[in-house]
């Protein structure tokens, strides 16, 4: 306690000026007033290039708990604000120009599967996911997740020594290996167990840019229709119900508008990660019923190259319908010259932390695209191209008793 004492006082002696004046040319601000109806940012972005280029290089000037850490300080229940898994934890980094990125640490090695016996909700939060999926969103030319890059952190002079709330000052320590560790001062988890720890001082990391605050750009927070059940028992209607989506259908906005067409695209993204834990998705509220959704929060990706969990797809094979947008461009990515595997690892050259997916990875992409390509195509084969394939503007009418077909 004496030594805290010390360190606070001598940390409020030598703590850097407050931050200049926010300049227009900032790369955060740049990015945030770049985000249209189409996606969070143009295709060729030179602002997303330099925020990339500034939340690798720029120094920390402050860090804190993020807010959902701060709402879980003492309470009993975490279980309304993230699930109980134990291996929760984010930091929000603060840097020049009011800019701002959520920080999530590794957890663990990228050549590690995720144990055949773990359930998505218990699932481990890997920081490489969340890089590779903001390259594959490009890729894919969604643009709908922020900006995310790797970024080595020295945790000693970029979060504890920077950082002013006295919990998380608390929550370091050096291990009996002499590496600074620290962990989430949640009833779940406070426990050095479930610590992350620096070699000695420095630990891997993602960054994800921080979207324009609620104040200024609102968003809505959904329930994905095809969430699963939290549980360890019980199924939700659509794993029982194969024609479930005709109820959704029915039931607004996905009644009159392209909301499923979105909830298809953001499907295939998971898929394609065998990312299961898409319980929620946000929307901008300017932009009404047919604006994107944006694809947060996507660090239970990647976790095992050896399996295709098929029920991710259930909003494609049980709705069965397709942006032709999204289908073009997965039919381009089949190709030989223009191999997924082989522009994402292209792509993910360019991360600080490259190698960012281990090769089998990279290769479970490919297949897992000929699997989409082939749910498509017996779509087709049942409906009829027309009925099946949508121009982005407008969602496709297909009869019920039609998509029963689908089943028989």
């Amino acid at each position: 306690s004496r030594r805290q004492k010390l360190y606070r006082e001598e940390l409020n002696l030598t703590s850097p000026a407050a931050p200049l004046p926010l300049r227009p040319e900032a790369s955060w601000l740049q990015f945030q007033l770049g985000i249209s109806r189409d996606g969070l940012y143009p295709r060729s972005s030179p602002a997303v290039t330099r925020l990339l280029r500034d939340m690798r290089e720029l120094p920390t000037i402050s860090a804190d708990y993020s807010q959902d850490e701060k709402a879980l300080l003492g309470a009993c229940d975490c279980s309304q604000i993230v699930k109980p898994s134990g291996v929760h934890l984010k930091l929000v980094l603060r840097f020049q120009d009011f800019g701002k990125a959520m920080f999530k640490p590794m957890r663990q090695k990228r050549e590690e599967e995720t144990p055949e016996d773990f359930f998505y909700f218990v699932d481990f939060q890997r920081h490489n996911a969340e890089i590779a999926a903001f390259h594959l969103d490009r890729i894919l030319d969604f643009r709908r997740v922020p900006p995310t890059v790797g970024r080595l952190i020295n945790v000693t002079k970029e979060i504890l020594e920077v950082t002013k709330n006295e919990v998380l000052q608390s929550v370091f320590f050096v291990s009996p290996a002499s590496n600074v560790c620290f962990f989430a001062k949640c009833p779940y988890m406070c426990k050095t167990e479930y610590a992350v720890c620096g070699s000695p001082h420095l630990l891997e990391g993602s960054l994800s840019a921080f979207l324009p605050s609620l104040n200024l750009a609102p968003r809505l927070s959904i329930p994905n229709p095809w969430i699963r059940s939290y549980s360890f028992d019980g199924k939700e209607e659509w794993e029982v119900n194969p024609h479930y989506c005709n109820t959704v259908r029915e039931i607004y906005p996905y009644s009159n508008s392209n909301r499923l067409l979105n909830i298809v695209d953001m499907a295939i993204f998971d898929f394609l990660m065998g990312n299961m834990d898409r319980h929620h998705y946000e929307m901008f509220t300017k932009f009404g019923d047919d604006g994107f959704l944006l694809h947060l929060d996507n660090a239970r990706g990647f976790g095992r190259h050896s399996h295709d969990e098929i029920s991710i797809l259930a909003p494609l094979s049980q709705c069965c319908m397709i942006k032709r947008s999204t289908l073009l461009r997965l039919q381009l990515l089949a190709e030989p010259e223009y191999l997924l595997s082989d522009v994402m690892r292209e792509s993910l050259l360019q991360d600080p932390l490259a190698p960012v997916l281990t090769e089998p990875h990279l290769l479970a992409l490919d297949r897992r695209l000929q699997l989409i390509l082939g749910a498509v195509g017996k779509c087709i084969d049942t409906f009829g191209e027309a009925t099946v394939v949508a121009n982005d503007t407008r969602q496709p009418q297909s009869p019920a008793e039609h998509r029963a077909k689908l089943d028989t």
